[in-house]
């Protein structure tokens, strides 16, 4: 069984962005970045993900600086190249270009020691779409709820 950590998570993605498709992706990184990253040090709220030149790229994530990294540090906000299939690259490119979608990281986690990251497929929504999702996730919850007292 995988052992999974939870390193970020991007909770306002599932808020603003309606999500068409998902996909796990491995990321390219430093020693000094995997190691800030099993202490934690990473953010993907402003990240996003975009192809060029054949390869996947991560743009606008921080993972902070390793305090005993010394000189051999990483700048934490540098492009990373996400590690997935050409096959794969090929699809979503065509989809971001024809569809006019967007690729968002959804979450980021290290999974039996290798950093790998959630990628969403997503369109933005609309102020009014986000309050009918806020209104059907509460009608949602508000059903679960009378259910499970009428069970009882």
């Amino acid at each position: 069984m995988a052992e999974i950590t939870q390193v970020a998570s991007n909770r306002k993605a599932f808020h603003d962005y309606e999500i068409f498709e998902r996909l796990e992706a491995g990321i390219s990184l430093t020693g000094t970045e995997i190691k800030s990253m099993r202490a934690n040090g990473a953010s993907i709220r402003e990240a996003y993900a975009r192809p060029q030149d054949g390869e996947m790229w991560l743009y606008g994530a921080h993972v902070a600086e390793y305090a005993p990294g010394s000189y051999q540090n990483h700048d934490p906000v540098r492009p990373r190249r996400l590690l997935l299939h050409k096959k794969q690259i090929r699809e979503w490119a065509r989809a971001i270009t024809e569809r006019g979608l967007t690729v968002v990281p959804l979450s980021l986690y290290l999974k039996d020691g290798t950093a790998k990251i959630e990628l969403g497929l997503v369109r933005g929504r609309k102020q009014y779409d986000k309050r009918q999702a806020i209104a059907k996730r509460e009608a949602d919850r508000d059903i679960a709820r009378a259910l499970r007292h009428r069970n009882r």
